[in-house]
């Protein structure tokens, strides 16, 4: 039997790294789209021990005979999309560069699958940032889309291509709408992750306090390496669709610092609110409904966040030297 080759642009990324490890676990010959070779990018690989396994090529998705050129060489089963400038803040301050990345790089490898191959399965990740203030909670497949900074309006444009391209070409593509997840690979500039290593950072006497913005805003958070196992499901699926990936649960960013600080008997007082760290258009509360990717997909995630913030810290702090 052929091995199945899947290709994964962000590969270096969270998402990247353990849907990688998850496609080798399954003997699939994995090919990564990197935009360029930088030690310090692959750091996930190298921690997941599968830096060696898998194979990287430099590739500029913004450039469309770039992309023609790979995939008509490596002959993929399977694409993930997982590049993006992803980092909601940075899009405030880079609004075109945000759009343009996140919507020509969808065009340009839905095009040359039009155009080399109209079998090969292709996953989006779309972002619950796309729906911004939603007038009902749970959120669902069927909400509606109210995106609040150019990074979520720069996800609904990719994702209404990606319906565009289903529909009109009857390709296999699903989408897979993600809700916060974390993990130990997370970049440290983002909430959880950043918590976690500045509260063993004041524990070590390496930082006074814990500087936040608005820490009552509530969330849906996931672990990421169960996520990834969603992604590689929905492309196994006879029919293509979009499915919620979520906990299904909500807590606060205030009540994710004080579990915190209590498993590391920090005083609450060393949380500090900085009233430049608020954000423009800040979304009060958004959790989703996870029950359409449990029952199509046969998905199993049944973690509390609590349990996902002990993986979390444990984790982190089997790893604080650097600290």
């Amino acid at each position: 039997m052929k091995q199945k080759i899947a290709l994964i642009t962000g590969i270096t990324g969270q998402d990247g790294a353990y849907l990688a490890q998850l496609l080798l676990n399954k003997n699939y010959r994995v090919i990564g789209l990197v935009r360029g070779y930088n030690s310090s990018n692959l750091a996930g690989l190298s921690y997941l021990g599968i830096k060696e396994q898998v194979e990287l090529l430099t590739c500029d998705l913004l450039d469309i005979s770039q992309v023609f050129k790979i995939i008509e060489q490596v002959e993929p089963k399977e694409i993930y999309n997982l590049a993006a400038q992803s980092s909601v803040s940075l899009s405030f301050q880079q609004p075109i560069g945000t759009f343009q990345f996140n919507t020509l790089s969808i065009f340009n490898i839905l095009e040359v699958i039009k155009m080399l191959n109209k079998n090969i399965r292709f996953y989006q990740a779309s972002s619950s940032e796309m729906y911004g203030k939603v007038n009902h909670l749970p959120i669902t497949e069927d909400s509606i889309l109210h995106p609040l900074s150019p990074y979520a309006i720069s996800k609904v444009a990719a994702h209404f291509t990606c319906i565009h391209y289903r529909e009109s070409y009857n390709l296999h593509i699903s989408c897979g709408i993600l809700f916060n997840h974390e993990s130990y690979l997370r970049q440290n500039t983002f909430f959880v992750k950043k918590v976690i290593q500045d509260s063993i950072k004041i524990t070590k006497g390496h930082l006074n306090a814990l500087k936040v913005g608005n820490i009552d805003v509530r969330r849906d958070f996931g672990y990421a390496p169960k996520y990834v196992e969603a992604m590689y499901l929905m492309l196994q699926q006879e029919n293509p669709s979009d499915y919620l990936i979520c906990s299904g649960q909500t807590i606060s960013l205030r009540e994710i610092i004080y579990y915190i600080f209590d498993k590391l008997n920090i005083p609450h007082h060393l949380c500090q609110i900085d009233n430049q760290l608020y954000r423009p258009a800040e979304i009060e509360d958004m959790f989703g409904n996870n029950a359409k990717a449990k029952a199509e997909l046969n998905w199993d995630y049944d973690l509390s966040i609590f349990q996902t913030l002990d993986l979390l810290l444990n984790e982190e702090l089997e790893n604080s030297q650097s600290l």
